[in-house]
């Protein structure tokens, strides 16, 4: 065998890391895997200029949805880079995809809109008319609508998903953050400024529930396991709690950093995901039906408050970017937020 030099080693790595700045991704040291196997494999450069919200991942084909203020990108994870865009989405959140109909939905929140596109083109269909600010957005499998969950009108917009007419409205009686459907004919949705989970029909539209939440204040992210009926909620004190869906019980919780914006279920390992923005995720563990061990915290990067899993392979991502000064606060803007530097925007990719 050849004899390798110590020289001609660092000559070939240098031509990897290359060869991958050059395709957008940065190369990645190798970390030591924690209890939950989890470790970042992957950091794709993404640019760009603007924020960011939700990110949705179709199983499929693995693509991610990533919104960015007046857009919606879309990433193969695969080849680090950006394959499309969902053009002319003001103030967008979130991203719902419906295989079944091979469509997505958008939440535009400066229009009060959802854009309608062609999942596999990208090409834009058509716009349903939501109630004021529109934030998260999900699809039921059950009443096969697209419910869009309106933050300042304390409200959810029902969708048909096939042809894109709103069916009707659910008055929520607070804010809403975040939601989840069961498959089964229930949606569930974070109440922030009531520290409440409401629980309603599908198919009806009428609440059936309303749960208050103590000791989780301002819930934020919420994900289901939806075979056991377990919510798992998100709240800004610092806790990832867990709900009985049937009942309202909380059934525990578990510490996790500040700035929680998203929470996960993974069917397929059992693992419960909370993204924060102090550049944490927190995973717990479902031992059995509705109880949770604390696994560990992971590393992420000042920012990364937004998350997907696929369930297809078990891959984790966040998205971020660099910060620089915060500007000088004003009486609009008390508390002013750091501004994002150009071009600095970034997809992480975790697996185990």
């Amino acid at each position: 065998m050849p004899r390798v030099t110590r020289s001609g080693s660092v000559l070939a790595f240098a031509v990897v890391v290359a060869v991958l700045a050059a395709a957008g991704i940065a190369w990645t040291a190798p970390q030591d895997a924690g209890p939950s196997g989890y470790h970042l494999v992957k950091t794709v450069r993404l640019g760009g200029t603007g924020g960011w919200d939700y990110l949705t991942v179709d199983p499929a084909t693995h693509r991610l949805f990533i919104s960015r203020s007046t857009h919606v990108i879309v990433v193969d994870p695969e080849q680090g880079k950006i394959i499309g865009e969902i053009p002319d989405t003001q103030g967008v959140h979130g991203i719902a995809l419906v295989p079944e109909f091979q469509r997505g939905y958008t939440t535009n929140g400066r229009s009060a809109t959802s854009t309608i596109f062609d999942m596999a083109s990208l090409k834009v269909l058509g716009e349903a008319k939501t109630d004021k600010d529109p934030d998260a957005v999900l699809y039921d499998p059950f009443s096969k609508r697209v419910f869009t969950f309106n933050g300042d009108a304390s409200s959810a917009t029902a969708i048909d998903a096939k042809s894109g007419k709103v069916d009707g409205t659910v008055t929520l009686g607070g804010g809403p953050e975040f939601a989840a459907s069961d498959g089964k004919g229930h949606v569930f949705a974070n109440l922030e400024d009531k520290s409440a989970l409401v629980k309603f029909d599908s198919k009806t539209l009428k609440v059936e529930n309303t749960w208050p939440l103590a000791p989780c204040e301002s819930p934020s992210g919420l994900a289901i396991d939806a075979e056991h009926e377990i919510l798992i909620v998100g709240c800004h004190n610092k806790l990832m709690e867990f709900v009985d869906g049937n009942s309202g019980k909380i059934l525990g919780s578990v510490p996790i950093g500040p700035g929680v914006d998203a929470n996960r279920f993974d069917p397929g390992t059992g693992y419960a995901f909370a993204s924060c923005g102090d550049g944490t995720i927190t995973i717990a563990h479902e031992d059995s039906p509705g109880k949770f061990s604390l696994v560990e915290t992971i590393q992420t990067k000042r920012g990364a408050r937004t998350m997907e899993v696929d369930p297809s392979n078990h891959h984790l991502y966040t998205v971020t970017a660099d910060f620089g000064a915060a500007p000088a606060p004003t009486a609009e803007q008390p508390r002013p937020r750091p501004a994002i530097l150009p071009d600095t925007f970034v997809l992480l990719e975790f697996a185990r």
